[in-house]
């Protein structure tokens, strides 16, 4: 279970920050920047990827009404234009410039630090099972990205958002071999480039 260790061993106002939607075949990536209030930390916090859709939701509002909250993203065009890993440290450094007081220290999930980042910054590798501000970011995270994705799901129906979030699931990959990409594929990511490919080949 994460703990609050690094943040006090660091001391001032830590945030934790953490992404979600690196794998997916659309969507934008999004990132999460909490700084916890040591005197009220919500319970139940973990890893998103441990937690049920449901007790995701049911820590949510005590984040919200208890943390300084920032939530940002890139877009599938920053994606394609700068790759995902890229795009995930913009949305990064987007969400830590979104906090209302600007923090100390950052504690970011992951081995790479992004660039721009105007804050001294830690990578911790596997945060959002080791820091609960990393946890909380996580849950945060996944919650605007499925929400987004529960919507488009809805302007785009067919390809199963609602319940894969842009994944590469069967069933979204058999629909977008029988419907095609929409605006919201990522054409650089290789299933979508490889149909992409062959439709041109076959028009050609």
């Amino acid at each position: 279970m994460p703990d609050f260790e690094l943040e006090v061993r660091i001391g001032g106002r830590v945030a934790g920050v953490d992404e979600v939607g690196r794998g997916p075949l659309a969507g934008p990536v999004t990132a999460a920047a909490v700084v916890l209030d040591p005197a009220c930390i919500p319970d139940g916090l973990d890893d998103s990827k441990k937690l049920t859709a449901r007790k995701r939701e049911a820590v949510w509002d005590a984040i919200l009404d208890s943390a300084d909250v920032s939530v940002a993203h890139a877009s599938v065009r920053e994606i394609e234009e700068m790759n995902i890993l890229q795009a995930s440290h913009l949305a990064m450094v987007r969400a830590v410039a979104g906090l209302r007081t600007r923090p100390d220290h950052l504690l970011i999930d992951g081995t790479m630090l992004p660039r721009g980042l105007a804050v001294q910054a830690t990578p911790v590798v596997r945060g959002d099972a080791r820091s609960l501000s990393i946890a909380a970011a996580s849950i945060v995270a996944k919650i605007c990205r499925d929400r987004i994705m529960v919507d488009l799901a809805q302007q785009h129906p067919g390809y199963g958002w609602e319940t894969n979030m842009g994944y590469p699931s069967k069933s979204h990959r058999l629909a977008l071999e029988n419907l095609g990409p929409t605006p919201h594929h990522r054409r650089t990511f290789k299933p979508v480039h490889n149909m992409l490919y062959q439709e041109k080949i076959v028009s050609s």
